[in-house]
């Protein structure tokens, strides 16, 4: 990042914590591909080159996949291209450098690391309780699949019915830059013309103050003259009024 010129930010920030979740799974396909040759009875360091070398062309495509997905933000313009490019960089470059990682230094800790009397040992309390956690959780996706193949029709009518859904869901949801938000407030600012006088212009003021008064959906907060270096030019004033509870307003 300090390379490329980027700062911590809420954006980079969030980059890296998707990244997370990303980064570990290259890792983990090599480490438990390596494990099995172990179990196996091979030699670690054999093991650890065998691994590597099976799955590598598949870590490098779900890499390499991750990484075009967020090329078409490379390519954004305007205000929306700019606040996400940053983002972009840094979760593909974070992807990149867990790809090189995974292809050579675990393959090198799982070499020294991982031992063959490793499976052996009574598991732990913790790990008896995981292991029989995630059994129950097989079972059930067995279960889960024994009963697609079972329904099939079923399963492509319930997988039709999502994608309609997705598409009328596209249609109808607001769509926008920045999520619309009610304060609340109205604000507002009134210009004449430069020849008018500061009592007609208080006149005038006066005049709005009393329309908001009147308004039942608002109540005025306050109107005053130009301040500050417009304090000399006495043709605008800015004024806020509180608006009453969206609910009540519909």
């Amino acid at each position: 990042m300090h390379l490329l010129g980027f700062s911590l930010n809420n954006l980079s920030l969030m980059a890296l914590t998707v990244a997370t979740g990303f980064v570990v799974d290259d890792a983990i396909v090599v480490l438990e591909n390596t494990a099995r040759h172990i179990e196996a009875g091979m030699d670690r360091f054999q093991a650890a080159l065998r691994g590597a070398r099976e799955v590598g062309f598949t870590v490098l495509s779900i890499s390499l996949s991750l990484v075009a997905v967020f090329i078409p933000l490379l390519f954004m313009g305007g205000q929306v291209g700019r606040l996400f490019r940053e983002f972009a960089v840094t979760l593909s470059a974070a992807v990149m450098i867990s790809l090189v990682i995974s292809l050579t230094t675990t393959p090198m800790m799982c070499a020294w690391l991982l031992r063959k009397d490793a499976h052996a040992r009574k598991p732990g309390r913790l790990a008896r309780w995981s292991e029989r956690g995630f059994g129950g959780l097989q079972k059930s996706y067995e279960l889960a699949l024994d009963w697609a193949l079972a329904a099939r029709w079923l399963v492509l009518l319930i997988l039709v019915l999502v994608i309609a859904l997705n598409g009328f869901l596209f249609v109808r949801i607001p769509k926008g830059f920045f999520p619309q938000q009610d304060t609340g407030q109205i604000q507002g600012g009134m210009r004449a013309d430069q020849s008018i006088s500061f009592q007609a212009m208080q006149d005038k003021m006066r005049q709005r103050w009393t329309s908001s008064a009147t308004t039942p959906r608002s109540t005025p907060w306050w109107a005053s003259p130009a301040a500050g270096a417009r304090a000399a030019a006495s043709c605008s004033s800015t004024s806020s009024a509180a608006t009453r509870p969206s609910a009540a307003r519909r």
